[in-house]
């Protein structure tokens, strides 16, 4: 069997790990693919598995960049995906609908303002289509000859992966989106063409799948979390004195774990909150809580945070803790959850992880990062799944009040109802990752679709779409595709720009007038009293000169 596996960037994979290696086990061939080249060691972690597989390889997509269509299709996408955050559901969701917005074209927005928004978007969604497949992407495709092809995560906004699918149906390849994230079908695009199966999680992402995408529910696939089984069954690597003492904590009592966020771009620092948080822990009236040893793990993505943020001044305060993609990252990692007394945060995966640690999980709810917390959709999971797992406080007077329980070992765990409901549906002692790669294997076994063809309406607007991406390519119909939020923000970064540039000037002219003020100052000390000494000396020689005549003029009498 020959798997085709296509993603955004390498560090994707990550969530798909234990699934590539047991397909690799399995003899199936796994040829490893990226759109784009990423930083966050994404590229070390395919190369580890390429080395210990011969099975598995990887490489990067063809480039379409070049293509002529590249620009258009992508515009056209971002306003297509933009309509999905039109509706009542996403009003109290501001970050997620301004995030579509902001990318959408000037076109798409006008569109979105007309009473008949379902037209527009399928109008949209009609000219998206005609645009014609790239070549480059069916000859890629074929020349793997894939048995399936799978993709993630495939519902980023404008995401080019839709280009992916199209040429593998087209070619007759079997197909599958493997959702890679709790979050991305309720905060991501709609799907509007489906692949053969769609691999979800639990039973909560299948009705997302059906409601919200309106997937024909034969083709979604319950197969539990599998990216989270490695951390199940798992043993410590070193006992929690070694490790207290590896991290920089006292080794005599438990510590409180905190774990940051990826918040949205624009969001506050939680860095800043963090140590407003520890400052009011250590505040509290409980003795225990005010000296409870804290752990700070950093979010990868979020570091330069911290890179202003002193903790020196607090006792028993350690910020630790690298990606976990290694053998050694990741033992560190599960050591961390393992050993602490409670885990608190504000909305990351790092709390499901801490669920299936089976410790008390805290959040507190805040109004500077109420569109991380409230203002999505998974985030409400986290707090009705199963029961829910969160320990929700909102306002600090109680979330210190939870902390006390927890120090106190008078907290009650909620996650085993969240664990079986949200990771493992089929029990909590059967593995995801078995279950997955076995709905792949069925669907390559399958064997190849009828090749779907391109709709009626793809070869009659062919004509409109040539036409629009010319019009568009011209500086009169640049407008079409200019967005005026991403213009205001780009004339809010020269203002502010223009504003430190000013700024600059003004101190660097205060400071050049210091010093020709101070050099100034020291040259007319200096020639006052070079002309005082030359005075002193010239009245000594003045004196001396009158002292000889007066002598001389005695004498001859």
């Amino acid at each position: 069997m020959r798997v085709l596996f296509f993603a955004r960037h390498f560090m994707y994979f990550r969530n798909f790990e234990s699934a590539i290696e047991l397909l690799a086990r399995n003899g199936a061939s796994v040829h490893l693919v990226a759109d784009r080249e990423e930083g966050h060691g994404g590229l070390e972690l395919v190369r580890r598995l390429s080395d210990s597989y011969e099975a598995i390889s990887f490489g990067y997509a063809p480039d379409c960049e070049k293509d002529t269509w590249t620009v258009l299709a992508r515009k056209l996408r971002l306003g297509i995906d933009a309509f999905r955050f039109c509706g009542s559901i996403y009003d109290s969701m501001p970050v997620l609908r301004e995030r579509a917005y902001e990318r959408a074209p000037l076109l798409a927005l006008w569109l979105m303002t007309l009473p008949a928004r379902r037209m527009s978007a399928w109008i949209l969604r009609v000219l998206e289509a005609a645009i014609p497949r790239f070549a480059t992407l069916d000859r890629f495709i074929a020349e793997h000859r894939a048995d399936v092809v799978l993709v993630t995560p495939l519902i980023d906004i404008g995401s080019e992966q839709l280009d992916h699918l199209r040429s593998a149906k087209r070619l007759g390849v079997p197909t599958a989106l493997c959702v890679w994230s709790w979050d991305h079908l309720s905060s991501k695009a709609l799907l509007r063409e489906f692949p053969d199966r769609l691999f979800v999680w639990n039973d909560t992402q299948r009705e997302e799948a059906v409601s919200m995408h309106l997937v024909p529910e034969g083709r979604v696939i319950v197969t539990g979390a599998q990216c989270f089984d490695k951390w199940f069954d798992r043993k410590p690597s070193v006992s929690r004195e070694e490790f207290s003492r590896l991290v920089g904590l006292p080794t005599s009592v438990p510590y409180l774990l905190y774990v940051c966020s990826a918040l949205f771009k624009g969001s506050p620092s939680e860095a800043d909150f963090v140590k407003r948080w520890v400052s009011l822990v250590r505040g509290s009236g409980d003795g225990k809580v005010a000296g409870v040893p804290i752990l700070i793990r950093p979010h990868p993505q979020r570091l330069y945070e911290w890179s202003h943020n002193d903790l020196d001044g607090f006792r028993d305060v350690v910020l630790a803790g690298n990606n976990p993609l290694t053998t050694e990252t990741r033992n560190s990692y599960f050591d961390a959850l393992h050993y602490c007394i409670g885990v608190v945060g504000l909305n990351t995966s790092a709390l499901v992880e801490a669920s299936i640690a089976d410790h008390p999980v805290h959040t507190i709810l805040l109004p500077e990062f109420r569109g991380n917390q409230k203002g999505t959709l998974h985030f409400q999971y986290l707090m009705t799944v199963g029961g829910g797992m969160l320990h929700v406080a909102q306002d600090v007077e109680s979330h210190l009040h939870q902390l006390s329980d927890t120090i106190h070992s008078r907290t009650n765990n909620k996650n085993r109802g969240f664990v079986d409901a949200f990771i493992r549906p089929f029990g909590r002692d059967k593995q995801s990752t078995p279950i997955f790669v076995a709905a792949v294997e069925r669907l390559a076994s399958e064997g190849e679709r009828p090749k779907e063809k391109a709709s009626r309406w793809a070869s009659l607007l062919r004509p409109v779409v040539s036409g629009l991406r010319t019009l568009t390519e011209t500086t009169w119909g640049k407008p079409l595709v200019m967005n005026p939020y991403m213009a205001r923000k780009h004339r809010a970064r020269v203002a502010r720009k223009r504003d430190k540039e000013k700024a600059r000037r003004v101190k660097r002219r205060a400071r050049v007038q210091r010093v020709i003020k101070e050099a100034s100052r020291r040259f007319v000390g200096r020639m006052r009293d070079s002309l005082f000494l030359a005075l002193k000396g010239l009245m000594r020689a003045v004196r001396k000169i009158f002292l000889t005549r007066n002598g001389s003029n005695n004498s001859s009498r």
